[in-house]
């Protein structure tokens, strides 16, 4: 059964992590959020859900104004061919959120382990995280440590590394 915002709520609280939560209109797009965010200060992220060819999930966590090269980040994250977006029914499976939700929060619902979890370096470098929990008609601050830890209790050990696409090296942006 398919987790809910209470039951991350309750996850946290388990864990002995404290959040706090703004409640807003729901937001699809970077630029919607960075219209009514308000006073929320910490990172923001962005998140992308995708596959590779072999079907491994990667749930990418990036910093809201990276500009992530998905030509080259395959080789920089371990996965098989290129990338591309995972679909509505697997983010419902997989995540348990709707398009326009994604969420690192969302491994609650990958119970099993499927999908592989990739921070950006740079967003790390903020002591809070913003992030939908479960759904995009909120946003939820969580100090750093907290959510690595979050991230840890659900089984998934993120790859961390610089999402920039600048960071990525000659070789990859001439595969």
């Amino acid at each position: 059964m398919t987790k809910t915002r209470d039951d991350l709520f309750q996850t946290l609280a388990d864990l002995g992590i404290t959040t706090s939560t703004v409640e807003h209109p729901p937001l699809f797009t970077v630029e919607e959020s960075q219209a009514l965010r308000g006073t929320i200060s910490g990172g923001h992220t962005k998140n992308l859900f995708v596959k590779d060819k072999k079907g491994t999930l990667f749930l990418v966590v990036a910093e809201e104004d990276r500009t992530v090269d998905l030509k080259t980040l395959h080789k920089r994250i371990g996965a098989q061919g290129r990338l591309s977006f995972a679909s509505a029914d697997q983010m419902r499976a997989y995540l348990g959120v709707e398009p326009g939700s994604v969420t690192a929060f969302g491994v609650l619902n990958d119970t099993n382990g499927a999908v592989r979890v990739v921070l950006d370096e740079g967003l790390l470098a903020h002591d809070m995280v913003n992030c939908h929990p479960l759904t995009n008609t909120a946003t939820t601050t969580i100090a750093r440590d907290d959510l690595l830890r979050f991230l840890g209790a659900t089984g998934h050990s993120p790859l961390v590394i610089t999402l920039e696409a600048d960071a990525a090296t000659d070789e990859e942006r001439d595969a």
